[in-house]
């Protein structure tokens, strides 16, 4: 069986499992304090052009989610985001569970635009009676987003426009950022992320970490006291410095962007012979995330040897589902999948 359906069921990259090993003796201080943690921190600002950026190393994503927002806004403050936001519809309601309400906003692949942000809040001035409903306060977005879509910086420019000018603060989750940086037409630098946003956070737990995320934040009234905050929401490791460690790993010397590169190559050739059978998808992503619409009998076919994620039911005969490429995918596993629905497509 072959696994296409997440980027997160290996291990970690070769290199940080080495790495680990290499260091396991070593004695440093703990909870994010450690030397390996400030040199990850390091090469992030400088990364990002920013030396004045405080950066945090959580264990995952939704860790990561609750710990920015919960220090973000006050009580009565609410997030505004894409209804498929991560935040919104597979985090277990833990954004809510810190108290704040999560405003969706229709969408088809996965964006929310700055006049959607715009309407809403136009909408809650008319209406009225502000301080009798939640106070839009921080806008979520995903870069990729969850349909493996992504933000072009001229879009990304005009909802921190409208964030700044309504007192909104703009949050962005990179769990797949790496897979984003690298794939084909994409225009924006981790310097624009953390010019345009107020935090945003770099994904590791699904490019190529056995687990963590690095949190970066520009605003210094999320950073202050963050560490409060990581702490009673039960995201400080004690070996802090396993988190560090594999982002200093990450990032030394490029094998961030190199591991990410390699699951858009072999998405890329997913893609192609997607387009060469004729085979539609449910939307068009340029990163590791391809969702194609198959028929169902080719599908159980398929299933036979490959594992995917169910997405939605299409129609009577037609389902999509999510194929995943990452960091640990094997090219052999690629060109096996690709052959076969050549193989399938030719006989209809």
């Amino acid at each position: 069986m072959f696994y296409f359906h997440n980027d997160y069921s290996e291990g970690c990259c070769p290199e940080l499992l080495e790495l680990l090993q290499q260091t396991n003796l070593e004695q440093t201080v703990g909870y994010g304090e450690d030397p390996y943690c400030a040199k990850a921190a390091s090469l992030i600002r400088g990364l990002c052009g920013d030396d004045q950026l405080a950066v945090h190393f959580l264990v995952g994503g939704t860790q990561a989610n609750l710990t920015v927002i919960a220090a973000a806004l006050r009580p009565h403050q609410a997030v505004v985001g894409a209804v498929s936001a991560h935040v919104n519809a597979h985090e277990t309601g833990a954004i809510e569970a810190t108290g704040h309400k999560i405003l969706g906003l229709p969408s088809q692949d996965g964006k929310i635009t700055a006049a959607q942000i715009q309407a809403l809040l136009d909408k809650r001035q008319q209406e009225g009676n502000l301080e009798h409903s939640p106070q839009p306060k921080l806008v979520y977005l995903s870069q990729p987003t969850e349909y493996g879509t992504m933000y072009t910086l001229a879009e990304l420019e005009q909802i921190a426009a409208v964030a700044r000018a309504n007192g909104m603060l703009l949050y962005i989750d990179g769990a797949r950022l790496g897979y984003g940086m690298a794939c084909r037409g994409n225009d924006v630098t981790y310097r624009d992320l953390a010019r345009l946003s107020d935090g945003f956070y770099i994904g590791g737990t699904k490019v190529g970490a056995l687990f963590g995320e690095a949190v970066v934040l520009r605003n210094p009234a999320i950073a202050e006291d963050f560490r409060y905050f990581i702490k009673q929401r039960g995201g400080m490791l004690a070996k802090g410095r396993l988190l560090g460690l594999q982002f200093y790993g990450l990032f030394r010397d490029g094998l961030y962007g190199r591991i990410s590169a390699h699951a858009i190559d072999l998405a890329d050739q997913i893609r192609d012979v997607l387009r060469e059978a004729g085979i539609p998808v449910l939307v068009d992503s340029p990163t590791n995330q391809i969702f194609p619409i198959f028929e169902d009998g080719m599908l159980a076919q398929l299933e036979q040897a490959y594992l995917f994620t169910f997405m939605e039911r299409v129609d009577d005969t037609h389902s999509a589902v999510r194929i995943c490429t990452s960091w640990a995918t094997a090219p052999d596993a690629v060109q096996a999948l690709c052959a076969e629905i050549r193989r399938l497509t030719a006989k209809t």
